[in-house]
């Protein structure tokens, strides 16, 4: 299933049939059913009223949903965000050094990431940011058990990274067990999500030019293939005086992957043009929502778009672009929204 992504290098982007089916039938609707008991929204309008009427719930929270029925605390939160900030910084400092980076994306920038960040954990740490564990729960449950099974010994008891620190500290196994579901909350999103947008980033762009600006690329990939492209919100007496459509026991879908592409809000929405985010406030434009509401922003933006932003400098420094042989790229839905399978060699000369 191709929705038209048009650039001036006319690759396809070949969507999961489900999101193929929501931008075919609902693109331009503010609101629409998509199952008996839940309702897709996507117009800018009626989004920004639903994200403001309440905060998000526990369960609505990705990162931070409760753990085996535990939940994890506002200040559990705030200290796993400073530690995952502190190795992100750490990582930020370093020198671009020099990676090959050619090779099968998103895959080989995860794994970039995951060292440039994280350095080199012990093997039950880097386990639980292993990209196979995207594809099912049952795999992630697994290895934090396994994880938690083995206890660090002496001389693993200096954290090799700020975020590990959370891991070293559990002296239970219920503990540790705890503490490495949180330790992969934290550790995979990062590299998961960078590696995703600067794929679709390479997709869309290259070759890479010297005259367009890295957070206009940033931007425009970002409203194109959003990573994050929906928001839950479970059902909630605030949201039925939204819309005469709304019923109490509705769960809400809003959908950025369709308020992204609405032709009332962008001129010639299927277009990548870069260039628009001249004239465009990333933080206000209507319906633009891939870091979620302006109230309740992602906490992992400011940590994405700096990690995002080096991954391209090291693209265009190494003249990386897409094997000419490759025109389609296919989204598969085991989580964020990124073309898989893309072949990244250098340019030529």
């Amino acid at each position: 299933m191709t929705v038209p992504t048009r650039s001036e290098n006319e690759r396809a982007v070949i969507f999961n049939p489900r999101m193929h089916e929501l931008l075919d039938r609902f693109r331009g609707q503010a609101l629409f059913r998509l199952e008996p008991d839940t309702v897709g929204i996507a117009g800018a309008a009626l989004m920004d009223s639903v994200l403001r009427s309440r905060p998000a719930g526990a369960d609505e929270r990705p990162t931070f949903q409760p753990v085996l029925g535990r939940p994890i605390t506002r200040t559990q939160s705030a200290t796993l965000m400073r530690a995952l900030g502190a190795d992100v910084r750490t990582a930020l400092d370093k020198p671009l050094g020099t990676p090959d980076l050619t090779g099968t994306w998103p895959r080989t920038p995860h794994h970039y990431l995951r060292e440039l960040v994280f350095g080199p954990e012990r093997p039950a740490l880097r386990a639980l940011t292993d990209r196979r564990l995207e594809l099912t729960p049952k795999f992630t449950w697994a290895a934090v058990v396994a994880a938690a099974a083995l206890r660090p010994g002496p001389r693993h008891r200096t954290a090799l990274s700020t975020l590990a620190t959370t891991v070293q500290k559990a002296d239970t196994y219920t503990e540790r067990r705890f503490a490495l579901y949180l330790y992969r909350r934290m550790a995979a999103p990062i590299c998961f999500t960078v590696a995703a947008l600067v794929t679709n980033a390479l997709w869309l762009a290259a070759p890479l030019d010297d005259d367009t600006p890295t957070e206009h690329i940033l931007h425009e990939t970002l409203r194109l293939l959003p990573p994050s492209w929906n928001i839950l919100r479970r059902h909630s007496p605030e949201f039925p005086p939204l819309s005469p459509h709304l019923r109490p026991d509705d769960d809400l879908l809003l959908l950025p992957l369709l308020s992204h592409r609405d032709p009332a809000h962008w001129h010639n929405p299927d277009d990548y043009r870069p260039a628009r985010w001249r004239h465009l406030d990333p933080d206000d434009h209507p319906g633009y929502l891939p870091f979620g509401h302006a109230g309740e922003r992602c906490w992992g933006r400011h940590l994405v778009l700096p990690l995002a932003t080096r991954l391209l400098d090291l693209a265009r420094r190494d003249r990386l672009t897409i094997d000419p042989r490759q025109t389609r790229a296919r989204v598969h839905l085991h989580g964020l929204l990124e073309v898989s399978d893309v072949h990244v060699t250098r340019q030529p000369g």
